[in-house]
């Protein structure tokens, strides 16, 4: 236990504007990176990644899938680590996202991966780190150290360095992400107290299901993730339109429903997801620059942005959220139980 349960969380949370502005500032060797992807011309992309690090993969599926039209999958490292599986990768575009650098299944996953003809792109928090040895090329997203178990400085640098990486890949600058660092401050100052209010609502709350749609999936999965781990809240993740599938049939006024609704076109589909959820009767908390449009027991508004960058502002009130819950329910979430800061799985 630390002295001060959750300092380290609190401290990395409140780090995030100055840790994207110093990203932007060096997009520059992102765009290298970018411009050497481009002159192989991938016919397709794999990601590989574990934990919160699978989570931004995902969103970097979305970015590559709609900002460069590539058909994207994601690994299954064990296929290669338990089963030797070998397929041919030729002009395939393997990108393994880790924060650490330091999973021996991402690491033999990348080094089988570049054998077999792929280009690999390693992108951590560890430029020394083995991972970004093994891969042809990396991107160093610059966060720092980061000393609390739950990611989150990390996770939201690795989110913006994705971006900057598909961006550049198409040809782009940046551009859209330059108000990134003072909307981060403006959300992170002004939405304490809708989080603190947040937390009153649903510190005894026993099940959460998190979900959003398009880019805003990353998020709800991350959502449910970070309530896991640092309050030991039994929450799923759902996308908006496969919650409608069946599992809406679980949902009832037992039910908190964490909501990403961001203005676009995935917080546009998610309109009719919640005229269900609320017609059932949970209760839902709606956070994200679309949060004031759709049905809600109770809303964290976020600043608006391009929706492709939407994910990198509505993790931030998640993570206030995340820790709120756990401190309110006498958890350090700096020191969550039987976790460690490196999970090595094979």
């Amino acid at each position: 236990m630390t002295a001060t349960p959750g300092r380290h969380m609190t401290d990395e949370i409140s780090q995030q504007p100055a840790i994207f502005a110093d990203l932007l500032a060096g997009r520059d060797a992102i765009a290298e990176v970018a411009a050497k992807i481009a002159e192989r011309r991938p016919r397709f992309a794999l990601l590989a990644a574990r934990g919160s690090s699978d989570h931004a993969a995902l969103y970097a599926k979305y970015l590559l899938e709609v900002l460069l039209e590539m058909p994207v999958g994601l690994t299954s490292p064990s296929t290669t680590t338990l089963y030797g599986a070998q397929p041919d990768l030729t002009d395939v575009l393997l990108v393994s996202v880790s924060q650490s650098g330091g999973s021996p299944d991402l690491l033999e996953v990348t080094e089988s991966g570049r054998k077999r003809g792929a280009l690999t792109v390693a992108v951590t928090n560890t430029s020394d780190s083995p991972l970004n040895s093994a891969a042809e090329l990396s991107v160093d997203i610059r966060a720092g150290r980061e000393q609390a178990v739950a990611a989150t400085k990390t996770y939201s640098a690795t989110l913006l360095a994705l971006y900057l990486l598909v961006d550049a890949v198409r040809g782009g600058t940046g551009a859209d992400a330059e108000p990134i660092p003072e909307l981060a401050a403006t959300a992170l100052a002004d939405g304490q107290k809708m989080v603190d209010d947040a937390v009153r609502r649903y510190r005894f709350a026993e099940r959460m299901v998190t979900t959003g749609r398009g880019y805003s999936l990353a998020t709800a999965s991350e959502a449910a993730l970070k309530l896991a781990e640092t309050s030991y809240l039994s929450a799923r993740a759902y996308s908006g339109a496969d919650l409608l599938h069946g599992p809406v049939a679980a949902v009832d006024t037992d039910t908190a429903v964490l909501a990403l609704c961001s203005n676009g076109r995935g917080g546009d589909a998610m309109r009719e997801v919640l005229d269900v959820v609320h017609e059932r009767g949970a209760d839902v908390c709606a956070i994200g620059s679309a949060a004031s449009d759709v049905p809600a027991s109770h809303r964290i508004p976020v600043p608006a942005c391009a929706e492709e960058l939407a994910p990198v502002l509505e993790v931030l009130p998640v993570q206030q959220l995340a820790l709120g819950l756990a401190l309110a329910r006498g958890f350090d979430p700096d020191s969550p139980r039987g976790l460690k800061k490196v999970t090595r799985t094979r």
